[in-house]
């Protein structure tokens, strides 16, 4: 694991190497690093980029990026974990991948998700209603975790490392895949 240290002279590739989920929570608090007029480039200083998206605490933002950084660790679930609640049918398997990937290689009980599931889970689901969200890689999983519980959804996890780690650590025979 990288060092868990930032600075305002850290290079956004640093910041982004040192916690994963950086650009998702400089996104959603300041509009920085999600489209062109925003982005920025992996040899920015955390510094510059803040100062030019007017953002002048520092600290404040490092501060910000480190409970992220928790709030990604503590909503993550080992692939073995999840395996045991489906056994026990304790958890909905949500899969946030394209449809191209699933065709690919997908969970059995897991549902792909499209504009009709989430619009069933905003309207239908308990806000308490146990749900694991998967990727490839366990990265736009956490993304679509994060959404949900800024939704109200309060048992909401990102199983980590994706189907990869799945297929590496509890069934070898669900294909894996590059991308």
């Amino acid at each position: 694991m990288p060092s868990q240290t930032i600075t305002r002279t850290s290079t956004m590739q640093e910041v982004l190497e040192t916690f994963k989920g950086a650009r998702r929570a400089l996104f959603t608090r300041y509009h920085i690093g999600g489209c062109s007029s925003c982005g920025f480039h992996p040899s920015d200083t955390l510094e510059n980029v803040l100062a030019k998206h007017n953002v002048l605490n520092v600290e404040e933002a490092i501060e910000h990026i480190k409970k992220a950084d928790e709030l990604d660790r503590k909503i993550q679930i080992k692939p073995q974990e999840v395996a045991a609640l489906l056994k026990e049918a304790k958890v909905k398997l949500i899969d946030v991948r394209q449809d191209s990937e699933w065709e690919l290689s997908h969970i059995e009980g897991a549902q792909l998700i499209s504009s009709e599931l989430v619009q069933e889970m905003m309207q239908k689901w308990k806000k308490d209603t146990p749900i694991v969200f998967h990727c490839h890689h366990g990265m736009r999983s956490l993304d679509a975790a994060s959404y949900f519980i800024g939704h109200g959804f309060t048992n909401v996890r990102s199983m980590e490392g994706g189907i990869d780690a799945w297929s590496l650590e509890v069934d070898p025979k669900v294909p894996r895949y590059r991308g």
